[in-house]
């Protein structure tokens, strides 16, 4: 338990008691689409050679001199009470080298974890000002994860490579190839949220700040005005409501964001945590780093495969349940295509009052404006 421990020297005394995850792999968290992503992307044509291009021109020496000189460097006298936390997360997680973290000025709340030979943490001051303790310690922990899983590297890639696309934005070719890879990465990177979201809460262990830090990114330090459920609700209803048109329009939404949706990553994330892998996580029984040399890609992949065909055959998204009417060679679809758009409503309409329902079960009697019973 981290209930008090001297850390790289320094003392750190967390508010209450945590359980310490010694060895721990960044396996044991990863969301198995994080992994498959970043798999495809690295498949990706011509990534190879991008990458190892820009890991040597990326500035990120200038990077970090730009941070030490026009940002706060978190230690013992400056923000102390972020260098506690960000010891206690790496001691949670174990990792041994500390990275520096850095406050910078900027209302919108937001931190990240950048860096191509080291991580840096870099956390804003709108963020320090509107959440809590607790939340903070999931942030922290949420970027300490990034550091374990050795997302700072692909993530300035991507601060880099969207930089140069709106430079480039004038040469049609040049602009397309970059584009790409962007996409790429940041399909890679919004699934990398997910992990780290779950690194945050080992961290916090803490399940109710972890939800109320993501409240309060959508919608404000207006807790009095917020409530957990009826945010968790929006994630549902978010999910399965609208028809086919609906699908498409999340996918356009969601694929310039770096980061998933604040519902979504709630709804994640408590799935997660009532999930048998975080719960043997807490009892000790996670995969080691020291094992890690020894994982079969083929197997992750296939993992991460398996993943995604559960989230097919269970999402209640409209565009979800026609793929998985399309492989599952459902009877009706011929009859949704013929309905249109209408037809892949995440609930079937209702047949009209006093005719006979799906497969020749009577409706409700004309007259008669009880809704159904649970159920029927």
């Amino acid at each position: 338990m981290s209930d008090g421990h001297q850390h790289n020297g320094h003392e750190s005394v967390p508010s209450r008691q945590r359980r310490r995850f010694p060895g721990i792999s960044s396996r044991a968290y990863e969301h198995p689409a994080d992994r498959s992503a970043l798999v495809a992307l690295r498949r990706l044509s011509g990534f190879d050679t991008v990458f190892k291009a820009l890991s040597g021109l990326l500035p990120e020496r200038s990077l970090r001199l730009l941070f030490l000189s026009d940002s706060v460097r978190v230690s013992d006298r400056q923000f102390a009470h972020l260098n506690d936390m960000l010891r206690d997360a790496c001691y949670i997680l174990d990792l041994e080298k500390v990275p520096p973290m850095y406050v910078t000025q900027d209302p919108t709340p937001n931190a990240m974890c950048i860096g191509l030979d080291e991580p840096i943490i870099v956390v804003t001051t709108g963020l320090v000002e509107l959440l809590d303790e607790e939340e903070m310690r999931a942030v922290i922990g949420h970027e300490v994860g990034h550091a374990l899983s050795g997302h700072a590297v692909y993530r300035t890639i991507l601060l880099f490579l969207t930089s140069l696309a709106v430079r480039v934005a004038w040469i049609p070719l040049g602009n397309f190839a970059i584009m790409a890879i962007v996409t790429a990465l940041r399909e890679w990177f919004r699934k990398s949220e997910l992990s780290a979201d779950r690194a945050g809460l080992l961290v916090g262990q803490d399940l109710q700040a972890s939800m109320r830090g993501l409240m309060k990114i959508a919608g404000g330090n207006h807790l009095h005005e917020m409530n957990v459920d009826a945010f968790l609700e929006q994630a549902d209803e978010y999910e399965a409501g609208g028809d086919l048109r609906d699908s498409v329009l999340k996918i356009l939404n969601v694929l310039p964001r770096s980061h998933p949706f604040t519902t979504v990553r709630a709804a994640e994330l408590k799935k997660w945590a009532a999930s048998r892998d975080h719960q043997r996580i807490m009892d000790g029984h996670y995969p080691r780093r020291d094992e890690d040399r020894d994982t079969s890609v083929r197997d992750s992949f296939r993992e991460s495969a398996s993943s995604y065909a559960t989230h097919v055959r269970t999402s209640k998204d409209p565009l979800m349940k026609l793929v998985n009417d399309i492989a599952g060679g459902a009877g009706d679809l011929g009859e949704r295509m013929r309905r249109g758009f209408g037809g892949f409503t995440s609930s079937p309409p209702r047949p009209p009052k006093g005719t006979d329902g799906p497969e020749g079960t009577a409706g409700p009697e004309d007259g008669d404006d009880r809704p159904p019973r649970d159920g029927s």
